[in-house]
């Protein structure tokens, strides 16, 4: 059955929930006319269970690949190896590292990947990676010359690591079925797969990216425990993240570099993201922004149900970059100012069960009791009407539909300041900010005022009324799910008549240009497929 777009999922849909998760599972659905093929990209397949979503009908196909399963590895054997390969390894990374403008960093990065894919078919194979003395020899002069570290096998291993994903990517580009459009929800990994996909395919790609790929993947790195620091602490310069999560980081900025330089266009939910994709390396006359947006009307429905119940609640996966930990600090905090208010967490917590575990200990320590519960994941319609703040303390967010969900349902939102959350609360120009705000912001990993914000709104009965009302009238005017697909619409039938053309008969750049400009067509169509392109 023909494909009319491949989304490119990251450890996300349909086997992890959350914000992103949801906003494909609303993407999808939202585009019953189209077909959709998912190829999922996971680490191994032990980490992930059932699938989280019900797969909507226009969804004619599911892969599933994972990176670091043992399965994908070639089995041990001898080989010399030859000096041409051995030079073409020395050129693509000589190329890789040399500096240069970012028209020709374009034009170079397009150049190694070319490159690198012939070769990847040819001799120089994981095989040849692995396992060949030409691969050990060069592996064993990049250490004495380029690294800071002092052990040799940390750095073998971390170089194995990082590259043996490259191999299966471009292998799995070569399996999935052909699509009229890629359509990848990050860099990394999945934007990678996308850039290969582009090139060996010549059909179009599209990024949206909610957070920024290279910025959450460092906060991960610095904390990683699976990466060896040799060098002690006391050793390093502060804010040194130490060779080896270096190593990490510059792989995924130059993953992210060829994704950007395959992408047409590279959406961001905010300016900010948007500024930060151009710092990055994408090219400005690709770059646009297109917000999130939600369906209301279910939201909006509960309204009338809610008693403004003296309830903080963190609505998230229970993980590091959602700083459950200074929630639990914040209820205890709210709880001494507010008898009987109650903190909830709802989301999963099998994403990481070691800091799951440690917050139930954090809670314990602070003596929280039945102050604070935590419950799992939740059907945010039935909850939101039982919650009176919604309480993100996250260290880094892009645009999260949940405090969209919870203005709809007449919710205010306490939030740290991070991604758009100043915006969402306070509004994004005068006409916006006259709407008043919407709760309040704080700064991040402060429990004290986060706890304190809180129980200030619940705790002034005219104030929680003025910021439900302009939390309500906010999301009804700029964040709704009519926009955003209006605005979808415009970039599939842009990227799909571009499909049925040759590569270079199109200029980069003709439907971000006009989205920047609000030229939207609202009325699109989506290209029928032609026979010649079948």
């Amino acid at each position: 059955m023909q494909i009319d777009v491949m989304l490119l999922l990251e450890g996300s849909y349909p086997y992890v929930a959350g914000g992103v998760s949801s906003w494909v599972h609303q993407i999808v659905s939202g585009f019953p006319e189209l077909r959709f093929h998912l190829c999922f990209i996971g680490s191994r397949r032990e980490d992930y269970g059932d699938m989280r979503y019900t797969l909507p009908p226009n969804v004619v196909g599911l892969t599933t690949h994972y990176l670091f399963s043992a399965d994908v590895l070639p089995k041990p054997h001898a080989s010399k190896g030859d000096a041409a390969t051995s030079a073409l390894v020395r050129d693509l990374h000589e190329q890789l590292r040399a500096p240069c403008g970012q028209a020709e960093g374009r034009q170079a990065r397009a150049r190694v990947l070319e490159q690198s894919l012939g070769a990847m078919q040819g001799k120089l194979d994981l095989a040849y990676f692995l396992h060949s003395t030409q691969s050990w020899n060069y592996l064993a002069e990049q250490y004495q010359q380029r690294c800071t570290d002092p052990s040799f096998v940390d750095y073998f291993w971390t170089v194995r690591t990082m590259h043996t994903p490259l191999w299966t990517l471009a292998e799995v580009a070569r399996q999935l079925p052909p699509a009229r459009i890629y359509h990848s929800i990050s860099t990394g990994y999945a934007g990678y797969l996308g850039a290969v996909l582009a090139h060996i395919t010549g059909r179009p790609l599209v990024l949206s990216e909610h957070g920024i790929y290279t910025k959450e993947r460092r906060i991960d790195l610095f904390s990683a425990q699976w990466i060896s620091d040799n060098v002690p602490v006391l050793e390093r310069n502060a804010g040194d993240a130490g060779y080896f999560r270096e190593l990490w980081i510059r792989l995924f900025e130059s993953l992210g570099r060829m994704c950007y330089d395959a992408a047409d266009p590279v959406i961001a939910l905010y300016e900010a993201n948007r500024v930060r994709q151009l710092d990055d390396g994408a090219e400005p006359a690709t770059t646009c922004l297109i917000a999130n947006g939600i369906n209301v009307p279910p939201f909006a429905a509960t309204r009338t149900q809610r008693p403004a119940p003296a309830v903080m609640c963190l609505i998230g996966r229970v993980v590091p970059i959602k700083d459950v930990k200074t929630f639990i600090r914040a209820v205890r905090v709210a709880a001494g100012r507010m008898p009987g208010l109650q903190g909830w967490i709802a989301g999963p917590e099998n994403e990481n069960p070691e800091y799951a575990r440690e917050c139930h200990e954090l809670a314990e320590s602070l003596e929280l009791g039945d102050s604070l519960k935590f419950l799992g994941f939740q059907n945010l319609v039935e909850l939101l009407p039982k919650v009176g703040v919604v309480v993100l303390s996250s260290i880094s967010e892009a645009l999260p539909l949940v405090v969209l969900e919870a203005f709809a349902a007449g919710v205010p939102v306490v939030t740290t300041d991070v991604g758009s959350c100043t915006q969402l609360v306070h509004g994004l120009g005068a006409e916006d900010a006259a709407l008043g705000a919407a709760g309040a912001v704080v700064g991040i990993a402060d429990a004290q005022g986060l706890g304190e914000a809180c129980t200030t709104l619940l705790g002034d009965p005219h104030g929680y009324a003025r910021a439900q009302s302009a939390g309500i009238a906010r999301v009804e005017r700029y964040y709704t799910q009519p926009v955003m697909f209006a605005k979808y619409r415009a970039v599939y039938a842009d990227a799909l008549a571009r499909s049925a053309q040759p590569v270079e008969a199109a200029p980069r750049g003709r439907i971000a240009g006009a989205l920047r400009e609000g030229h939207v067509p609202t009325g699109a169509a989506v290209p029928a497929q032609t026979e010649e392109r079948r």
